[in-house]
């Protein structure tokens, strides 16, 4: 268990965010601090849909249960954060 720093692009807003995280962390939980830091702020909540994680510019979701640890992730490497419709 280690902080570490990531860059966070969150979809909708127009400033990008130093968001520390824990190495241990999911992508959920990743997203959801990084959340913290636009939704509500500069970005409107979205409870119909989901929040992904993928790093930036890659058309792939990483795994939401995927700890950074696991990801590949560099340090203060950029991220976005992406809403996704919720299936029901």
């Amino acid at each position: 268990m280690a902080l570490f720093p990531l860059t966070s692009n969150f979809e909708g807003d127009f400033v990008l965010q130093l968001v520390a995280v824990d190495s241990e962390n999911t992508m959920d939980e990743v997203a959801a601090a990084a959340a913290v830091h636009s939704v509500g702020r500069r970005v409107r909540a979205r409870p119909d849909c989901i929040m992904r994680v993928r790093r930036q510019d890659a058309t792939e979701f990483l795994p939401r249960t995927m700890k950074v640890s696991e990801s590949g992730l560099k340090p203060t490497e950029t991220i976005e954060i992406i809403w996704e419709p919720a299936r029901h």
